[in-house]
């Protein structure tokens, strides 16, 4: 990525949101104001970029938007909001832990049920 401004669509085509999500995004506080261009579209920059990105990784992990708008929140606390980012980021993090110790454990089953009907099918079933 360079210094170039990017427009809204050129973001929503790199980030895979829509520009309806992204204005909704700042709307609610998600994002801070995105600087205007001298036509006063929007010009996102680098930094901007690196926000939306960790927005949609925590979006895809299921964190609610209300969590992220908390972080956000915290960001703009600036240093004094460190160590309460950190502590909501600890507690996702032991959400997906859990999240991730349920689907090994599905997909353990899945697997024996796998192995079962190929079993089944080449005759080699006992029962």
């Amino acid at each position: 990525m360079t210094d170039k401004d990017l427009t809204i669509q050129q973001v929503a085509g790199l980030t895979g949101l829509s520009v309806h999500t992204l204005r909704y995004y700042e709307k609610i506080g998600l994002m801070d104001p995105i600087r205007r261009a001298k036509n006063g579209h929007r010009a996102y920059h680098m930094d901007d970029m690196e926000w939306i990105q960790l927005i949609v990784r925590l979006r895809s992990t299921g964190m609610p938007i209300v969590e992220m708008q908390r972080f956000a929140d915290m960001m703009r606390m600036g240093d004094a909001g460190i160590s309460r980012r950190r502590a909501l980021l600890e507690e996702h993090e032991q959400k997906l832990m859990l999240q991730a110790k349920e689907l090994e454990d599905t997909l353990a089953v899945l697997r024996d049920k796998i192995a079962y009907y190929r079993a089944w099918e080449s005759g080699e079933h006992s029962g």
